[in-house]
């Protein structure tokens, strides 16, 4: 796996898999059923970006990493692409998991039409998609999009969803901003412990180069710098993230033990 496919995985669209502009016209005859399992999409992804607004809820079950190239924070849900510890094979997610907000939008999705994407959104005009291969959306649906020619509540509230995940995003480039000026990151691996055949220890395996805040150089800030991050919480969010990395090792576990529970064919 080369250096930069956190930040190429987390840059792409994720499960998004079949996004149109949302429309009446389009869109006027559907909505979503209702699932007992909402976010069984997420299945196949192992990190979701997250806004430093969820450092404090995040840390508690993901360990929070920060991509190579883009720096957006990213909740790690699986140990490598393609697996999430979180989602069992019937597509139940784990209650007790935090749920990242930028999940919380599908089916829908604004996109930027003009100026650069990163994986938090964009920068300029949106245009409101929807994912049209989201296994929820319905001919026959419980829940219509549009009421009388007009947005539906669910629909209405997806929106506001999704324009509050706008504003927490720029505050989370604030936040990167803020890192970069002051040189806080510095370059970890994420690497899983092997066996040779025998049974002894091998040497570890890379799974991924990813970033974090580097406590030493937090620590090393000027008095005067220090206390102007602190009154905007930036040493409370590295804390947070610098805790949440000892949840790397449960996260192995659990992806081992999802492994051995797996039916064998």
């Amino acid at each position: 796996m080369n250096a930069d496919q956190l930040s190429v995985n987390v840059g792409s669209v994720l499960f998004y898999r079949q996004l149109e502009p949302f429309s009446e016209e389009h869109h006027g005859g559907l909505g979503v059923s209702l699932s007992a399992n909402p976010y069984a999409f997420l299945a196949d992804t192992y990190a979701v970006p997250i806004t430093a607004d969820e450092f404090e809820h995040a840390a508690l079950c993901y360990p929070i990493v920060f991509a190579s190239e883009s720096k957006i924070p990213v909740a790690l849900m699986g140990p490598y692409p393609g697996v999430n510890v979180f989602v069992a094979q019937d597509g139940e997610m784990d209650p007790e998991a935090y749920v990242p907000a930028f999940a919380r939008r599908y089916p829908f999705l604004p996109i930027a039409t003009d100026g650069p994407r990163d994986p938090l959104g964009g920068s300029g005009r949106m245009v409101l998609c929807i994912d049209r291969a989201a296994k929820t959306i319905s001919d026959r649906p419980e829940i219509p999009f549009f009421e009388h020619g007009q947005h539906s509540r669910f629909t209405r509230d997806a929106i506001q969803t999704c324009n509050e995940f706008e504003n927490l995003a720029r505050r989370t480039r604030d936040l990167i901003r803020i890192l970069e000026q002051h040189d806080l990151f510095e370059r970890m691996e994420l690497r899983v412990p092997r066996a040779n055949p025998d049974g002894t220890e091998a040497p570890s395996q890379k799974i991924e180069d990813c970033l974090r805040i580097s406590e030493r150089k937090l620590n090393a800030l000027p008095d005067d710098v220090y206390i102007k991050l602190r009154n905007i919480g930036v040493p409370g969010l590295a804390y947070a993230h610098l805790l949440s990395l000892g949840l790397w090792p449960k996260l192995l576990s659990r992806a081992a033990r999802m492994n051995a529970q797996a039916p064998a064919y």
